[in-house]
């Protein structure tokens, strides 16, 4: 068994490697299919499977949300205490590194649009930008404030700086008060399960989405091996006590949420976290999930576009365009990654040894790349 260790800044984690890389190929999957005029030729070819991509693979989402709260919980709190003195300091860092690859990647998407626009006519196209919609997504608002989304996904990144918030408060709260800051996190889970969950009108809040973020968090303190033995106790009170809100309320993304967040507790108390799978290819695709994720939309509207414009208008030439969009996505998102995310990714970075990591996005990240995010 492996022993549970602090959390080192470029430490590479290959099952959430593998678990970001399968997310967020399923993000990809689904704007091709629910997004343009091609994936309405290959939905001909093969109903069923557009369908499913359309309609199912966004709860890929869930992944990303679980394995955000375990990286945050080991990056700020690995045994449960805040080990920072600055949590201000620690968010804005935060904000730094998610905020300027995100206005990088929007500034290319409306440049993308444009062209885009400029070869065909679809309701998949945002409206031509204003400068008020930036700077609302520049400063993570945007959802709050109602303004139209100019790319795909892109709420996912403020909410997931809304949950980073919202976990270092508690854990600073907790050590404010001489709490155990865990039980204080386990509380808002069963808001967010219970109650919040339950209304989509909270949906531009982070305590819709905490449930799964929580849960990620949670996973992470209770699997550690010096956790104690009343861990495994705990561990079966917060699957018990999800299952009950699922029976209260069947929503089949928390049940993803806990399968996600069970296996990420296995892996760290097994020691697989840090050593399975051994692949080269779900390494490299959990690095880039967040430039493929930021990119993925505006890239496969380009796509579409020239396949709209310049290809026959046959099932199969469309097909092999939502082929084409899927490789496009991912060579934008390492490219962006290279060339972009990791040079901004610096200005944000802290100084001191310890960094939150970012999750993925996304993913993006997280979301983001795996380099203990912070």
């Amino acid at each position: 068994m492996t022993t549970t260790h602090p959390p080192r800044t470029g430490e590479r984690l290959p099952f959430i490697d593998a678990l970001k890389a399968v997310g967020s190929q399923l993000i990809v999957l689904h704007h091709l299919a629910f997004y343009g005029p091609m994936s309405d030729w290959t939905h001909q070819l093969a109903p069923g499977l557009v369908g499913w991509f359309s309609q199912h693979a966004r709860m890929a989402v869930q992944i990303f949300l679980v394995v955000a709260g375990f990286l945050a919980a080991r990056s700020l709190a690995p045994d449960g205490h805040l080990q920072t003195g600055r949590p201000l300091a620690l968010l804005w860092q935060r904000f730094v590194r998610v905020s300027l690859p995100l206005m990088a990647a929007l500034l290319l998407a409306m440049v993308c649009t444009e062209v885009a626009r400029f070869w065909m006519a679809h309701d998949s196209l945002p409206a031509p930008p204003t400068l008020w919609q930036f700077v609302a997504h520049a400063l993570l608002i945007h959802s709050l404030l109602g303004v139209d989304s100019l790319s795909a996904g892109v709420w996912y990144v403020a909410i997931d700086v809304q949950l980073f918030a919202l976990l270092l408060g508690l854990l600073w709260l907790g050590r404010r008060l001489g709490m155990v800051a865990q039980l204080l996190v386990a509380t808002v889970v069963l808001a967010s399960l219970f109650h919040f969950n339950r209304d989509s009108g909270w949906d531009n809040w982070a305590v819709y989405f905490f449930g799964a973020y929580g849960l990620g968090a949670l996973a992470c303190w209770l699997s550690r091996v010096d956790a104690g033995r009343n861990a495994p106790g705990w561990l079966a009170g917060m699957v018990l006590l999800t299952t009950l809100a699922l029976a209260l309320d069947w929503r089949t993304r928390i049940a993803l949420a806990l399968g996600v967040a069970l296996s990420l507790a296995w892996a760290h108390r097994s020691g697989w976290l840090f050593t399975w799978p051994r692949s080269r290819a779900l390494g490299y695709l959990g690095r880039i999930s967040y430039g493929v994720f930021l990119l993925n939309f505006p890239v496969a509207l380009l796509v579409n576009a020239w396949f709209t414009r310049y290809a026959s208008a046959d099932a199969g030439v469309q097909t092999l365009g939502v082929l084409v969009a899927w490789l496009a996505c991912n060579l934008a998102g390492a490219a962006f990654h290279h060339g972009v995310e990791q040079r901004l990714g610096r200005l944000g970075r802290a100084r001191p040894a310890r960094e939150p990591a970012q999750a993925v996005a996304l993913e993006a990240e997280e979301a983001g790349s795996q380099r203990s995010r912070k």
